[in-house]
């Protein structure tokens, strides 16, 4: 069951993608990128990384996805900018996609499938370990760079305000 709703899920992912390339429409490409984002979140989780499914839904199908929205509606695209744009682009982009297919396919024809037998660690993706981790081993470097993007905020609000 858990096999068929990967799958499910990325027929979903990559056709939901490739509706992003070739929609004719910005919203409905904006749409499609949520739909793609949400979907790669659901297979993180399928694949026992929640932390990384969480980060996804919260950072890119939230964050992002709103930066995009909000871009589109205050450039106010009209259908008449459509028709204008060429096919040359979308035509590059399959093509380096097809470049990329065939090296993901000449890379999986060189591993071992020794590789991928035997047992699987299940708990390494689990947010309760990874806390774990981050709080022991790696508190240091954790705190240095929350303190880096506290310093990169206030450099931020300070050449964004004009006068203090």
């Amino acid at each position: 069951m858990e096999q068929i709703l990967f799958f499910f899920v990325s027929f979903l992912a990559l056709a939901s993608a490739f509706f992003f390339v070739f929609a004719k429409n910005a919203m409905y490409a904006i749409l499609s990128l949520i739909v793609t984002f949400f979907s790669i979140a659901a297979l993180y989780i399928l694949l026992n990384a929640q932390f990384l499914g969480i980060v996804q839904i919260i950072v890119y199908a939230g964050a992002i996805m709103v930066l995009f929205l909000y871009i589109l509606m205050m450039l106010n695209l009209n259908k008449e900018d459509e028709s204008k744009k060429k096919n040359l682009p979308k035509f590059i982009g399959v093509f380096t996609s097809g470049l990329l297919l065939v090296g993901i396919l000449g890379a999986f024809k060189g591993l071992n499938q020794k590789t991928f037998a035997g047992d699987v660690d299940t708990s390494v993706g689990l947010t309760k370990n990874l806390g774990r981790l981050l709080f022991n081993e790696y508190v240091l470097p954790f705190e240095l760079a929350s303190i880096l993007i506290l310093a990169g905020i206030v450099g931020a609000v300070l050449i964004g305000k004009k006068d203090l």
